[in-house]
């Protein structure tokens, strides 16, 4: 996959929880936790908005595209 999501290290930098942002953002944790994985097909633009808005981030700190070798 050539788009890495780092979620969990924006995460940790705000010493936030998954289920705490799920809660804040208006999504289920499982569906929050499928995109921190990495196994998410699609974002919608006002959930990575919530997300970002939350941490207080832009979204290329939690997103970044990796060229496949």
């Amino acid at each position: 996959m050539a788009i890495i999501i780092e979620l969990d290290v924006m995460l940790a930098k705000r010493k936030m929880k998954l289920n705490d942002l799920a809660s804040k953002v208006g999504i289920t944790p499982q569906n929050l936790s499928v995109l921190k994985s990495g196994r998410a097909k699609a974002v919608r633009f006002s959930t990575l908005e919530a997300i970002c808005r939350t941490l207080e981030c832009q979204p290329g700190d939690i997103l970044y595209f990796q060229p496949d070798e």
